[in-house]
Formats: structure tokens, C-alpha cells, sequence
């Protein structure tokens, strides 16, 4: 039987790695889904897949984790599509505006800490973050709650169905929901009483941290219904992202600091530095039993410093008592959003219903 894979974000970077490997592995058995916010370059991404894949099944999905309406319309179209998901790969993500703290980095160069640093950015990133239409802050909106309502927030309250839950948990089978994760994923950066972070700097790192949590929760919650939830971190990868870093840099910059990348990946096997490589763990997972793994680990996506991908699981900084009250508050958070969706509908419907007799 052909396995649903969808994966977000899947049109470059990571995801765009995944799904090459993926089809490399089994073009047959799989049907793969693309769910992307640009559909232009989603349908470039569809054309390479199937350029190497001719006869690979590979359907495109407009979805921006960013937007609650198109989340809740992307949902409803995968249960029209498919009687079933069996991977769900939560993958898009976004660091706007980063700001790169050149005095720290300096005196993280000669400090106990600059693997550390190097490798997951701790001390001199920050981020500006901004309010959506949906008057939620972006990258919360983008990395975290676009992706918990595609997984499992309420479709109905009163019906008590989730937006995804009848696909993902079907009768006799297991599910996975694979999230993307990073080792920037601090629980320093974390507030349970600011999970949106509109009072901190680092709203990245505080999302992942949350995705790793929210993780946790999901599967105390779902693993009974054949549900089960991973994490995983790519490590430090050359992608879209990682070049927003740092905008103003030339090119021939990069390619003078990409050999001493490499040797830093001597010292620490976290610089994966491909896409490809940073898919490891992704690709490890889609082959695993998702039962027997570990719901408090993260899985990380290495490789070594003769270039030898593996991947390996380390315990995340998390518990259980945190990961379900943010689990409940997001359930709070959904409600709330969807309440004020359904009234944004009744006035548009009212403003463009026609006049009523007598007017003029």
C-alpha cells in the first residue's frame, strides 16, 4: 500500500532534500505532498523532482503556516485528497530580520564556549519580529501554531474532530508527525507566560523549543490512536535561511568561510552544511518504527569529518508538566483565533450581502 507523505516547506532547503531522498528510495510506493506558501516555486521544486523522477506521484498543496485560514483550507483539502497521511513532516519555519551580534561573536572566539556558539548560534543571534493580519506574532505563527492546527487543533469544537486527526490516525496503522526542530532551541529563550515571545529577542529559538515540547505533549496525548510524534535537529546547514544571516555578506565571502566550515566540522559533527546532509535524520525517521522511539529525544541529523551521515538521539531540556501546559494554552490560543476568524467571515458576508428592500 502507497504511504502519504506530506511535508511543509518543501520547496527548497531541507524539505526539498527530503523529498528527493525519499523518491530516491521509493518512487512507487509513495505519494508525496508538497505544501508550500509560493506556488511558483513549489511547482519549479514539483518539475526537479520529477525530472529525476519521472514516474514519482508528487501533488502540490498551497498552505502558509504563517495564515490560519489557509491552514484550516490546506486541512480540509488533504482529508478531501487522502483517506490517510502517514508522515507528516512540519517543516517550514522562518528567522525574519536576524541580527548578527558582531562583539559577541568576537569574544566568543576566544572563549570556552565557540563550538558551542558555532554550532547553534547561542549569543549572537537575535531577531525583530512583527504582528501578522492574524495578530499573532510571525515567526510563533509560521513555526509553531500554523503547524499545531494542521496537526491537531479542533476542526469543530462541538464536533470535538481535529483539523487532521481522522487522516492521521487511521485504523490499523501509525502515524508520524516529524517536526523540525534546531539546536537553537534553548529553553532559556522560552516563557510559558510569553509563548508568542513578544517581550524577548529571540523568537526563533523560543518556537523550537516550543515544537520541541508541544512534541512531548502530542504524543502523552495520541500515541494510544497509533499517533506519535519525533523531533529533529539538521544541525548547522548552508540553506536560505543561514544565508538571511547574514544578507550583506558577498558571495566570495561564503566561499572563503565554507573550508573553514569544514574544519570546524573536524570538531564538532554538527555542521551537516548540505540540505542533504540535514535531511539525515528526516530520512532516518521515515524508516524507523515510530513506536519504538524515544519521545524525549531529539534526533540529530550528524555527519562526520570524512563526510559520513548518521544519525543519533540526544534527550531534549523538557518535561511533561511544561510541554501540557503549553499544549493547553495553545488549545486556549486556537479557540480564541478561530472565534475571531468566524466573526472576520460573518462581516465580509454581511458587507458584500445585497441591499435590502427600500434602500437606495
Amino acid at each position: 500500500m502507497n504511504k502519504v507523505v506530506l511535508v511543509t516547506g518543501a520547496n527548497s532547503g531541507i524539505g526539498l532534500a527530503l523529498c528527493e531522498r525519499l523518491l530516491s528510495q521509493d518512487t512507487e510506493g509513495l505519494q508525496l505532498c508538497l505544501a508550500c506558501r509560493n506556488m511558483r516555486r513549489a511547482q519549479a521544486a514539483r518539475s526537479a523532482l520529477l525530472t529525476s523522477h519521472p514516474a514519482a506521484q508528487v501533488a502540490l498543496l498551497q498552505m502558509d503556516t504563517s495564515s490560519i485560514s489557509s491552514v484550516i483550507t490546506a486541512a480540509q483539502e488533504v482529508k478531501l485528497r487522502y483517506n490517510r497521511l502517514d508522515y507528516l513532516y512540519l517543516n517550514a519555519g522562518i528567522m525574519p530580520n536576524p541580527q548578527f551580534d558582531v562583539e559577541a561573536f568576537f569574544k566568543g572566539l576566544f572563549s570556552s564556549n565557540v563550538i558551542t556558539m558555532f554550532a547553534t548560534g547561542e549569543g549572537i543571534l537575535q531577531q525583530k519580529d512583527c504582528v501578522n493580519a492574524d495578530g499573532l506574532r510571525e515567526v510563533f505563527a509560521t513555526n509553531l501554531f500554523g503547524h499545531f492546527l494542521l496537526a491537531v487543533a479542533f476542526s469543530s469544537v462541538m464536533a470535538q474532530i481535529r483539523e487532521l486527526e481522522p487522516v492521521l490516525c487511521h485504523a490499523g496503522r501509525t502515524s508520524q508527525l516529524i517536526w523540525t526542530s534546531s539546536s537553537n532551541a534553548h529553553r532559556s529563550a522560552f516563557n510559558l507566560d510569553d509563548i508568542q515571545h513578544q517581550r524577548g529577542t529571540q523568537p526563533y529559538s523560543s518556537s523550537k523549543y516550543a515544537s520541541d515540547l508541544l512534541s512531548l505533549a502530542l504524543n502523552t496525548h495520541f500515541n494510544k490512536q497509533g499517533l506519535y510524534s519525533s523531533v529533529i535537529c539538521p544541525g548547522f546547514v548552508m540553506t536560505n535561511l543561514t544565508f538571511g544571516i547574514l544578507p550583506s555578506f558577498p558571495a566570495f565571502l561564503w566561499s572563503l568561510l565554507m573550508p573553514v566550515f569544514w574544519l570546524i566540522r573536524l570538531f564538532t559533527n554538527t555542521f551537516t552544511l548540505t540540505p542533504y546532509n540535514g535531511a539525515e535524520a528526516l530520512f532516518w525517521l521515515f524508516k524507523q518504527k515510530p513506536e519504538l522511539l524515544d519521545p524525549q529525544a531529539k534526533y540529530h541529523s550528524l555527519t562526520s569529518g570524512l563526510g559520513n551521515n548518521y544519525t543519533q538521539p540526544r534527550k531534549m531540556d523538557i518535561d511533561l508538566e511544561t510541554s501540557e501546559a503549553l499544549y493547553e494554552r495553545l488549545l486556549q490560543l486556537e479557540s480564541e483565533v478561530r472565534e475571531k476568524l468566524k466573526e472576520k467571515q460573518k462581516e465580509s458576508q454581511h458587507a458584500h450581502s445585497p441591499a435590502g428592500p427600500g434602500s437606495s
